[in-house]
């Protein structure tokens, strides 16, 4: 018999746990060029990831590691008003089209 998900209290304080360093991350982008948006400075760092969440950008411990070569870590286009309907295609093929050009 599989444990209940966690509660969204118990993802929360795992998600802080592992931003404080007194956890391991459950993935860690080692070795990436991560671009700072608001500064315009473009630092190279390690991204930890908890669950679906980024939990930190600096040195972080992991369950694993995936070593990102100098690869560019950059965030994506949150679009808040689209309307996907417009587009006239399905939404799976509005993402094809805008995911590549780094909408999210």
């Amino acid at each position: 018999m599989s444990s209940p998900p966690p509660s969204a209290h118990e993802q929360r304080a795992r998600l802080l746990a592992v931003a404080r360093g007194d956890e391991p991350a459950d993935l860690l982008l080692s070795g990436g060029r991560v671009l700072d948006v608001f500064t315009g400075e473009v630092v190279e760092a390690d991204v930890a990831i908890c669950g679906d969440r980024i939990a930190g950008v600096g040195r972080y411990r992991a369950r694993e590691v995936v070593d990102l070569a100098a690869a560019w870590l950059l965030p994506g286009l949150i679009d808040a008003h689209v309307h996907v309907e417009s587009s006239m295609v399905p939404p799976a093929e509005m993402a094809r089209a805008v995911v590549p050009r780094g909408t999210t």
